[in-house]
């Protein structure tokens, strides 16, 4: 049996048995081909993660593994915001600006233009079980290219396990 970590025996008990429940997961998870646009995908993300549900308090971070990809919370009731968010973010990069980086297409610069503004990774809290999401809100992957491929995502769950 290995010694115990200087860490742990300088914990009380009560210390160390809550610091032993802590744990991390990591999980890769496919996005099949979308439509450029913003589209929610809470469901796919939690469906990828059936231990979610045994996380007491801890916290889940979503990678996307892309430059022409981005990801962001945003409402999930009306499906008019995530279209009016794309025409936006089209207007913050278009297609017709002098850009350098043209050798994969018109689309494709602006695309990493509006994945730096959007972002690559998101934090999201979770307690008892459940992503702490507000009401409207859900986990949205933004397709910026007209000709989109499948988007891998690196799931990192962390936290206090039951």
């Amino acid at each position: 049996m290995a010694a115990e970590s200087p860490l742990l025996a300088a914990m009380s008990e009560k210390q160390a048995k809550r610091y032993r429940k802590m744990a991390w997961l990591q999980r890769e998870v496919q996005i099949p081909p979308l439509p450029k646009g913003c589209h929610s995908i809470s469901r796919r993300v939690i469906e990828a993660l059936p231990e979610l549900k045994n996380v007491k308090i801890g916290q889940l971070h979503i990678f996307i593994q892309h430059t022409s990809a981005s990801l962001t919370i945003n409402e999930n009731a009306d499906p008019d915001v995530l279209v009016d968010l794309d025409a936006v973010v089209d207007s913050l990069a278009p297609e017709d600006f002098p850009y350098r980086h043209t050798c994969e297409g018109r689309d494709d610069m602006p695309s990493h233009v509006k994945s730096s503004v959007l972002g690559s990774s998101l934090l999201l809290p979770i307690s008892n079980g459940r992503l702490r999401l507000g009401t409207w809100q859900g986990i949205c992957l933004c397709e910026h290219r007209r000709h989109p491929t499948a988007r891998r995502l690196v799931l990192t769950l962390q936290g206090e396990w039951d």
